[in-house]
């Protein structure tokens, strides 16, 4: 399958739920594409390919809370490189550093253990999607405190309207997204 195949592909195992959470939201929502095995094969073979390149291949993989998660850790696994979690606010039981970032009501803060990544480690921070890009920064700067190199961040869905992708990209970090809903 090439490129712009497998991208209509997963575009087509999207759900869209119009009003949710809260009325005028367009809610893409990712598990269609968790709950067919073809289609999560397709689509973690679509990351596993580009980051298999030498020049992309990442130390460790780093995964956003919670959907992060999924994503993340099979590529880290099918990668053969470790994974490490970025958590909400007291989900971690060891020592951590934390980042607080905010939301369009409020804020919100993530952890990172202290021993979850080396000074020069490579690693690419997994998303399912760039909204407003709070969450990925918030990894980012995580990732830097403890002297790690963030080589890209990853999402399968870009929702460009809600400027995320292009705050993330002003701030240095190279991006790679499989499908954008713009305008839709």
């Amino acid at each position: 399958m090439q490129d712009r195949n497998i991208n209509e592909y997963l575009r087509s195992h999207i759900r869209t739920v119009p009003n949710w959470p809260s009325p005028g939201v367009q809610f893409r929502d990712i598990t269609p594409l968790l709950q067919n095995p073809k289609v999560f094969r397709v689509m973690v073979d679509a990351f596993v390919h580009r980051y298999m390149d030498p020049g992309m291949r990442p130390d460790v993989v780093a995964g956003l809370d919670a959907r992060g998660f999924i994503l993340g850790s099979v590529i880290a696994y099918e990668l053969a490189v470790g994974f490490v979690p970025i958590r909400k606010k007291g989900k971690l039981p060891f020592t951590t550093v934390e980042e607080t970032y905010e939301l369009e009501y409020g804020s919100a803060t993530v952890e990172l253990h202290t021993d979850a990544v080396k000074p020069g480690d490579r690693v690419l921070l997994v998303d399912d999607l760039i909204a407003t890009g709070g969450t990925m920064m918030a990894g980012k700067k995580l990732l830097e405190k403890l002297g790690a190199q963030v080589v890209e961040g990853a999402a399968i869905v870009d929702l460009p309207e809600l400027g995320g992708s292009a705050r993330l990209r002003e701030a240095g970090l190279p991006l790679f997204t499989l499908l954008d809903f713009a305008g839709t």
